[in-house]
């Protein structure tokens, strides 16, 4: 964006956040009908790592990643996702419940994070350690497939994302995932529409 616009790296970074920013809402969104629900962890591999870093984490799998937890409404096909600290059960069965209404049905992996109080909700999970991706109704692909799209645009076009503008670049991509069968016209009106009474300040960029 910056060469073609003529206008210094920075400058453009930070136009592109600001548009980012219109697609914050998305993360707040609701659903009434049946949801997935699924959990990723963003951040390099190990390997690509500086040594220092590398000798710095302890333990294996997600150590030193990210955590996004997302939903996906069927019906629609909408996504919404959120970085979180952790993906413990308060955190992952409270995100459910933020963002699907009572009486939803709510689809899963084998996760115990998921499993528990879920009153209000009808649950069916499956089970991926013994190679079980659906049963009937109940699978997790549709975020799942979200997730892949996340993940090569990380490693592809953005190669580093910082955890302190994650969040952006995940509403970003749900946003442009829910607007995906629009034509352009109505993409920059969702655009536009989410930016009405946002401002992102450069100093809140850097804060």
């Amino acid at each position: 964006m910056a060469c073609p616009a003529k206008r210094r790296t920075v400058t453009a970074w930070f136009v592109l956040h600001r548009i980012r920013e219109a697609w914050a809402s998305e993360r707040d969104a609701l659903f009434s009908g049946p949801v997935e629900a699924d959990e990723t962890y963003m951040g390099g591999r190990r390997k690509n790592m500086p040594k220092a870093k590398r000798q710095a984490l302890r333990g294996r799998g997600p150590v030193g990643k990210a955590a996004v937890v997302g939903a996906r409404y069927r019906t629609t096909k909408r996504v919404s996702a959120r970085v979180v600290k952790s993906t413990d059960a308060l955190t992952l069965q409270g995100f459910v419940r933020e963002r699907a209404e009572p009486g939803t049905k709510v689809f899963t992996d084998e996760s115990r994070a998921y499993h528990g109080p879920t009153d209000g909700f009808e649950h069916e999970a499956v089970n991926h350690s013994v190679d079980e991706y659906g049963r009937g109704m109940a699978h997790s692909n549709g975020i799942e497939s979200f997730w892949s799209i996340l993940k090569r645009a990380h490693k592809g076009t953005f190669h580093k994302i910082s955890e302190k503008h994650l969040q952006r670049y995940v509403n970003e991509f749900a946003g442009r995932h829910n607007v995906r069968e629009a034509d352009t016209i109505r993409q920059m009106e969702s655009v536009v529409v989410g930016l009405v009474g946002k401002r992102l300040m450069y100093r809140d960029r850097m804060a």
